[in-house]
């Protein structure tokens, strides 16, 4: 994605935890965290409409989070083969290619720039402070960058930052470029872009927890919302807003 390279490295279908996980499972947490996402984002950012620019959007650019004909979403991925799938189910308004941190996008056009899951493939590659600034640059007064990324400090996040560092993480979980960014990080970064930050925990659960127990568990989602609990948490949601009124 950045540097004009891949967001992603290549993902090993062959891996422990898929073997070992159902559709179901995972749908299970899918659909809660689209709901809890959908949650925090109308009771924390509160608006009713805009222009939204999804980075790294892949297949899902946010839509649900942002649904039309209130918000007009622009997708940018850096593959062409994605953009032109976005083109041709028309789930955005406009998709382009496009590398982050390198968008010819003109100043102050959006109300809102998504990162939703992305951010951690890109520190993968290299510093990630490039996509605050840019977001900074991009925002109208008042808007905000949204990042929805996995947390560094919660026990599912810790055991993946060993992983990646033992060099097990592809015959583990797929992937050596899933890494979980810590709280204090994405806080700082955003300061240093010129972001007011605020920051919450979407879910404690894990994926690959079996049904019962994700079930369980969720409830507990409830106290995200404190600024000492949401650091914990397993799936973060960064609000990062830049000053001004819209």
């Amino acid at each position: 994605m950045s540097a004009g390279r891949a967001a992603s490295a290549p993902y090993s279908p062959d891996n422990l935890l898929d073997r070992v996980t159902s559709h179901q499972t995972l749908e299970t947490n899918y659909e809660h965290m689209m709901r809890r996402e959908q949650a925090l984002l109308t009771t924390r950012l509160r608006f009713q409409g805009g222009d939204i620019l999804s980075v790294g959007a892949g297949w899902h650019p946010g839509r649900h989070l942002f649904p039309a004909p209130a918000f007009r979403l622009t997708a940018v991925d850096a593959d062409p083969a994605k953009v032109a799938g976005l083109r041709q189910t028309g789930v955005a308004d406009e998709a382009r290619v496009g590398h982050a941190g390198r968008l010819e996008l003109p100043d102050g056009t959006f109300d809102v720039v998504l990162y939703r899951l992305v951010l951690h493939h890109i520190a993968f590659q290299g510093p990630i402070a490039p996509c605050f600034e840019e977001a900074a640059r991009l925002l109208k007064p008042g808007g905000a960058l949204v990042a929805i990324e996995p947390g560094l400090w919660h026990p599912i996040g810790v055991t993946l930052a060993l992983a990646n560092r033992l060099g097990v993480a592809p015959a583990v979980h797929g992937t050596p470029d899933d890494v979980p960014l810590s709280p204090r990080r994405l806080l700082a970064e955003s300061r240093a872009a010129g972001l007011e930050p605020e920051l919450y925990a979407v879910t404690y659960t894990w994926r690959r927890l079996p049904r019962p127990v994700q079930r369980a568990l969720q409830p507990l989602d409830v106290v995200g919302t404190r600024p000492r609990a949401a650091r914990l948490g397993h799936t973060l949601m960064l609000i990062a807003r830049r000053a001004g009124r819209r």
